[in-house]
């Protein structure tokens, strides 16, 4: 085993001494002698694992941003990330039973989420992450 500038130690324990001589199987002579060795690796600065000195800032969609007075008054916050905004409008969709009961995949909007959705009377459940967009400030 090749070690490069010591980062790891590797030691042979005493109890695989005697698997080294050789036998005297005539089986055995034939085939090269592979010892059972034991390893014993150290734990070193190198191999250690880094440490987490704080949570990583959420980014992209789950980063908080700024919203639109019309997204603010269905989320009930005026910075929130796309996320948790999806998820309180499926809420609200939910709670108020607006799907359409033939088609599930249809949203039947009431005034709230015409305000969101561009004043549409119906909106696919595809189509709603594509609407909020806008509503999002920079």
């Amino acid at each position: 085993m090749a070690v490069s500038s010591g980062i790891i130690s590797t030691f042979i324990s005493a109890e695989t001494a005697p698997l080294l001589k050789s036998s005297s199987s005539p089986a055995l002579r034939l085939s090269p002698v592979r010892p059972n060795l034991r390893m014993v690796r150290t734990l070193t600065y190198a191999t250690a694992s880094k440490v987490v000195t704080g949570e990583r800032q959420p980014r992209g969609i789950m980063k908080p941003r700024p919203v639109s007075p019309e997204m603010q008054s269905l989320v009930g916050a005026p910075e929130i990330s796309r996320t948790q905004a999806l998820k309180r409008i499926w809420a609200h969709i939910k709670e108020n039973n607006l799907q359409d009961p033939e088609n599930k995949k249809i949203i039947i909007c009431d005034e709230k989420l015409k305000k969101i959705f561009g004043g549409k009377d119906r909106v696919g459940f595809l189509e709603i992450a594509g609407l909020i967009s806008p509503h999002f400030l920079k």
